[in-house]
């Protein structure tokens, strides 16, 4: 079947214009400061709101543990 009328590109475009990405929101976590999504558990600290979820730390190996902690100091007392 051939198509009947001719679809220009202006509105072929104007079509199109719904189609464009979204840049995904994104809020300052209350503990540490570090960007996550919003109504998430932060995966830099663990922490959802006021109370922590994960135990992030339990997760690292020896030094990567000492190198969060001192990560962590640090923006707490910021």
């Amino acid at each position: 079947m051939v198509v009947r009328m001719r679809h220009t590109k202006s509105h072929r475009n104007m079509r199109r214009s719904h189609h464009g990405l979204e840049a995904s929101a994104v809020s300052k976590c209350a503990h540490c400061g570090a960007q996550k999504q919003p109504h998430a558990v932060c995966l830099n600290c663990g922490y959802y709101g006021e109370r922590q979820v994960i135990d992030v730390l339990a997760k690292l190996d020896k030094k990567e543990r000492k190198k969060k902690e001192k990560e962590l100091q640090q923006a707490a007392e910021k």
